[in-house]
């Protein structure tokens, strides 16, 4: 290994991970995606590797257009002979099985630095953390370490906070993965040289729940190239007349929309957008049905959300599950917009660490604060300001990359003195 730091150095990068866009649902994809361009902008290599069986059999729908990637980043979408056969298998045996072979060609075939896991559930099980010599990092995006629907949301309506796994799985209609009570787990998690975390919070919620596992906290981040809009993007705000609260998200219940559309029944001085689409779309258009202050904007282009972010009163974030992070608050911060955030998971960690918001703890408490900031513009631009400044000296790019930078290096010169007594 050569003794210069890991970021002064090109090194080539293998992010391994089951969706990765446009073949992807949530945020975890996104940020390996910001990740990876952020890498091949300073000149590293990047290899992916997903599977879009694993998207088709969530029910993903097939681009519309040719999916282009940047250069210097090698795309390998894998789809096998066994269609969604094949990330059943890996859910239910904790094994690549159909994918080995591909995955193990990739890996031999390329001189990997780094081997970077992120959301494996579906890719490959905790099996695949054995496969390939390279500096392995984990990243925690969600609770798949410890919940086998990697959400920590129990019986589809309340944070879990005593494990019922079995009754859990079964409750969503999903085989329970019976790999979870041998050490299958735990003996693979051997192979990997550093877990991330991009909160305290996610880190103490792992613990709690049974994990005995170092972590290295890490935020994610938002890019700064990511904050300006186009100029031809079309602001539907211009649209609203009106002052405006913003939500934005997947249409889930564990999202919590539901309870700011409850305060906003009341509370009229002022509109609720919700941006997004999800499985809980009509039961929060019936909700809001005969109330034309509430509006539900569908799925927007992120050009489109930037103009919304910046004239906003504030961003509401009304999630009611462990929340591992907060890209929306991130979001919000970027366009000097202060966020209202739930008294759960690691949205108040967030608002500790900038003071960029308000954090409530009931329905009274989030229409105390959208009053307060919608009558006091002098305090919400001081909230947003803070916010502002928060994410230019903690959740850029730049910030993270130093630290996760650090982190190869440590590692790197942990596994070099451990060859040597050895």
């Amino acid at each position: 290994m050569s003794e210069l730091p890991a970021s002064e150095r090109s090194l080539r990068f293998c992010m391994i991970t089951t969706f990765y866009p446009p073949y992807n649902f949530g945020g975890d994809g996104i940020f390996v995606q910001r990740l990876a361009e952020a890498l091949v902008a300073r000149g590293h290599r990047v290899t992916i590797i997903h599977c879009i069986d694993a998207y088709r059999l969530g029910g993903g729908k097939e681009p519309t257009a040719p999916v282009v990637h940047e250069p210097n980043i090698e795309v390998h979408a894998l789809e096998s002979g066994g269609g969604i056969l094949s990330p059943l298998v890996t859910h239910q045996l904790a094994v690549p099985g159909f994918k080995s072979r591909a995955i193990r060609r990739i890996l031999e075939d390329n001189t990997f630095d780094v081997i970077h896991f992120h959301n494996i559930s579906l890719v490959g099980g905790p099996g695949i953390l054995a496969y390939g010599n390279a500096v392995k990092l984990y990243t925690a995006h969600e609770y798949w370490l410890v919940c086998p629907l990697s959400t920590l949301w129990q019986m589809q309506r309340q944070p879990c906070t005593a494990k019922r796994c079995f009754r859990c799985m079964v409750d969503a209609g999903k085989p329970p993965q019976w790999w979870r009570y041998t050490s299958w787990l735990q003996h693979n998690l051997e192979h990997v040289d550093a877990l991330i975390a991009p909160s305290q919070f996610t880190i103490r919620k792992h613990h709690e729940m049974g994990l005995d596992a170092d972590f290295t906290h890490i935020p994610n981040f938002l890019p700064r190239a990511d904050t300006v809009p186009p100029e031809d993007a079309s602001p539907v705000s211009e649209k609203n007349e009106r002052p405006y609260f913003l939500a934005i998200g997947r249409l889930e219940q564990s999202k919590g929309f539901q309870r700011a559309i409850n305060v906003f029944r009341e509370f009229t001085d002022a509109d609720l957008l919700i941006v997004g689409s999800g499985q809980y779309e009509t039961q929060l258009h019936e909700m809001a049905s005969g109330l034309e202050h509430i509006r539900l904007l569908g799925k927007l282009p992120y050009a489109q959300l930037i103009s919304l972010y910046r004239n906003a009163v504030a961003v509401i974030v009304p999630s009611i599950w462990f929340e591992p992070f907060g890209l929306i608050v991130l979001e919000a911060f970027a366009q000097h917009t202060p966020v209202i955030v739930n008294n759960a998971g690691a949205l108040p960690e967030l608002i500790a660490d900038s003071g960029g918001g308000i954090v409530y703890d009931d329905d009274a408490g989030l229409q105390q604060a959208v009053e307060t900031l919608l009558h006091s513009p002098q305090q919400r631009n001081s909230l947003g300001q803070k916010g502002h400044a928060a994410y230019l000296a903690k959740w850029t790019e730049e910030t993270h990359l130093k630290q996760y930078f650090a982190l190869i290096d440590n590692v790197s010169k942990r596994r070099q003195q451990t060859s040597v007594t050895s």
